[in-house]
C-alpha cells in the first residue's frame, strides 16, 4: 500500500498536470474564436471564386487553360494530405490519416500511381514511417495558416501537373462543422474543372458582365488563384479544426485529472484514518500492558 507521502506526492503531480490542461484549453478556446472568424470568411471568397472561374471557363476560355484541362490518361495521382503539426488534440488527426488511407486503398491495383504531398509534421511522421517510397513533398511548419503556406504549396502542385508529372491532385483535409465536429473531406485540387463545364460541355454561355481584354487572360490569372484560394481554404479549416479538437481533449484531460484528484484524496483520507487507528491502537494496548 502507498505511503502518505507517496499519495501527496501524486496529488501534487496531477494538480500540475491540471494546470497544464486548463492553461492549454484556454489558450485554444482563444486561438478557435480567431480561426473560426477567418474561416467563416475564407469561405464566402472561395466560394465567389470558384462561382466566377465556372462562369468565365463555361464562355469557351477554359479550353485553353492548362489547369482546367484534364490529362488523357491519368497514370498518377498525387494527394495533397493536411494534417497539424502539433499534437493533444484527440482523433483530429488519425481521423484525417484514416481518411485518406482509404482513398488511397481504393486506388491500389488500379493503372495510376500514388504520390503524397504532406502539410504538417503528424502526416509526414505517419506516411514517412510506412509509405516512404512515395512522400513527394513535406510541407511542415505552419503553426499559423497564412495566405503565403497557400500559394507555396499551390506554385508546388501546379507545376508538377504542368510538367505532367502528375495526373490528378487530390486533397485530403479536415473541414471544421463545429466546436465538437470535424468531417474529413477528399476533393480534386487539379484538373480545376468546374462542375457546370463538365456536366454540359457542349454548352457554351456567355457570362453575365463584359470581360476585358478576354476570357483567356483573365482565366491565366484566375485560376492559379483559385487553386491558391481552395488550398487556403483547407488550411484554415484544418486550424481552425486543431484548435477545437484540442479544445475539446484538453477539457476532457482536466475532468479527468479532477477524477484523479478526488480518488487520490479518498485515498489519502483512508490511509491516514488507518495510520491514525493503528496508533490508538498501539497506544492503548501499552497502557492496557502497563
Amino acid at each position: 500500500m502507498p505511503s502518505l507521502k507517496d499519495i501527496r506526492r501524486r496529488i501534487a503531480s496531477v494538480r500540475k498536470t491540471q494546470q497544464i490542461t486548463r492553461a492549454m484549453r484556454m489558450v485554444s478556446a482563444a486561438k478557435l474564436r480567431r480561426a473560426q472568424n477567418a474561416i467563416e470568411s475564407a469561405r464566402d471568397y472561395a466560394d465567389r471564386m470558384r462561382d466566377t472561374l465556372a462562369e468565365v471557363a463555361a464562355s469557351g476560355a477554359g479550353a485553353e487553360q492548362p489547369l482546367l484541362l484534364p490529362h488523357r490518361a491519368v497514370q498518377r495521382i498525387e494527394y495533397v494530405l493536411v494534417t497539424s503539426d502539433r499534437g493533444l488534440c484527440g482523433a483530429f488527426n488519425s481521423n484525417v490519416i484514416k481518411r485518406a488511407e482509404i482513398e488511397i486503398a481504393g486506388r491500389r491495383g488500379g493503372p495510376q500511381s500514388v504520390g503524397l504531398v504532406l502539410v504538417g509534421r503528424k502526416g509526414a511522421e505517419y506516411f514517412r514511417r510506412r509509405r516512404p517510397g512515395e512522400v513527394v513533398k513535406v510541407f511542415s511548419g505552419i503553426s499559423r495558416a497564412e495566405y503565403g503556406h497557400a500559394v507555396e504549396i499551390a506554385d508546388f502542385v501546379a507545376g508538377r501537373f504542368l510538367a505532367g508529372e502528375t495526373h490528378e491532385v487530390v486533397i485530403v483535409n479536415s473541414v471544421f462543422v463545429s466546436t465538437l465536429t470535424q468531417r474529413p473531406r477528399v476533393a480534386r485540387l487539379l484538373p480545376m474543372i468546374p462542375e457546370e463545364a463538365t456536366a454540359r460541355e457542349e454548352e457554351r454561355h456567355a457570362p453575365p458582365y463584359e470581360i476585358e481584354p478576354d476570357a483567356r487572360r483573365l482565366l491565366e490569372v484566375l485560376a492559379p488563384k483559385a487553386l491558391q484560394t481552395e488550398i487556403f481554404r483547407a488550411l484554415l479549416d484544418n486550424q481552425a479544426g486543431e484548435h477545437a479538437s484540442r479544445m475539446t481533449a484538453m477539457e476532457s484531460a482536466t475532468r479527468n485529472t479532477e477524477e484523479m484528484i478526488d480518488g487520490l484524496t479518498l485515498q489519502y483520507n483512508r490511509a491516514r484514518q488507518a495510520a491514525i487507528t493503528k496508533e490508538l491502537v498501539e497506544i492503548v494496548s501499552g497502557a492496557e500492558a502497563l
